[in-house]
């Protein structure tokens, strides 16, 4: 087994706990509960929670609001509105990359934060056959499978409610941001080409290790060393992307359209984008979109902050305690904050 180079000395403990396992389903049982252990304590905020139902077009939307508890809060504060992470079919307001994230960015940027239980897409047989909530048909014709465009008109819904009851959550509205991470983040960057195009876009776009394209663009020398060191358990090869992008959807990848994978949208769809801050694990195959992305966004003339977190891996922010982990909450605090 190759030892991954430049990684964080705990990751780099972990990446060995995967041994010479190609795919997550060879790693024994014991390895995986390792893999996914904190790495510390949770960090402990003075934040509020309520879950609460908000209107959308398909039905009632889940979302769980954390507000600081803090002594003199301000009059109007920033407001992110947070996607969590799944391939589009896992994922919940109690996982690591929806609560912790939530609670550490609201508590470090005394900031609203809404975090959005979207509909999730059935899952293929490659990734576990789990069922998810189904939405009506059109035309009385029953219920059908949640596809596109249905988990981003959720977010948008839960961005639109947001902006309506300013007041009620003590929220600026003009320093209401969105983001998300992994199938979230492509949420969040959707959602803001939609909202932008529609003369409503959000004061920010946090993306973090986001799906940008149905299928990875090819890597540079960089990108390539640093997946060729990673363990196969934690790669998306072209398979993987093709089954998850294609469930998203639910038609053939020709098909499908800058709504459902931003790094399809043309430079002038892109323009009306606001700020984007883009993160990406350098143990990641979804690095190389995020890097053509920012490339994009640069090319249209949007600001856009590319990061590349050194050391970790595909999803960091579901490692509680993980520096890493930290320190991306740090940024988008800060950018939150100066909003």
């Amino acid at each position: 087994m190759t030892t991954p180079r430049a990684a964080d000395e705990t990751m780099q403990s972990r990446f060995a706990l995967l041994g010479d396992a190609a795919t997550q389903e060879e790693v024994p049982a014991q390895a995986r509960e390792q893999w996914g252990a904190p790495y510390g304590p949770a960090e402990d905020w003075p934040v509020r929670t309520e879950d609460r139902r908000l209107p959308g077009p398909h039905g009632s939307v889940p979302v769980r609001i954390y507000t600081p508890q803090a002594v003199t809060a301000p009059a109007a504060r920033p407001c992110l509105v947070w996607c969590h992470g799944g391939g589009f079919m896992h994922g919940d307001l109690d996982m690591p990359e929806a609560d912790h994230v939530s609670r550490g960015v609201a508590g470090r940027a005394e900031a609203v934060v809404v975090s959005v239980d979207y509909r999730l897409c059935d899952a293929p047989a490659e990734f576990g056959g789990a069922p998810a909530r189904r939405v009506a048909g059109e035309d009385d014709e029953g219920e059908r499978a949640v596809r596109a465009p249905v988990p981003l008109d959720d977010v948008c819904a839960a961005v639109t409610w947001a902006r309506a009851h300013a007041d009620e959550l003590g929220i600026d509205p003009a320093r209401l941001a969105i983001g998300g991470a992994s199938a979230g983040g492509n949420l969040a960057a959707a959602a803001a080409l939609r909202l932008a195009e529609e003369g409503r876009a959000p004061a920010a776009s946090l993306l973090l290790y986001p799906v940008l394209h149905p299928l990875q663009p090819e890597p540079n020398a960089e990108e390539a060393a640093a997946l060729q060191a990673t363990p196969l358990p934690l790669r998306f090869s072209r398979e993987t992307m093709h089954v998850m992008s294609a469930n998203y959807t639910g038609r053939p990848l020709a098909q499908a359209v800058p709504h459902e994978f931003p790094g399809l949208a043309a430079a002038e769809q892109l323009a009306a984008l606001p700020r984007t801050y883009l993160e990406a694990d350098e143990f990641d195959d979804l690095r190389v979109g995020a890097r053509r992305y920012a490339e994009q966004l640069q090319e249209a003339g949007v600001e856009v902050e590319h990061v590349v977190r050194r050391g970790a891996a595909h999803g960091h922010l579901n490692q509680v305690g993980l520096p890493a982990a930290r320190e991306s909450m740090d940024r988008m605090a800060e950018i939150l904050r100066a909003l």
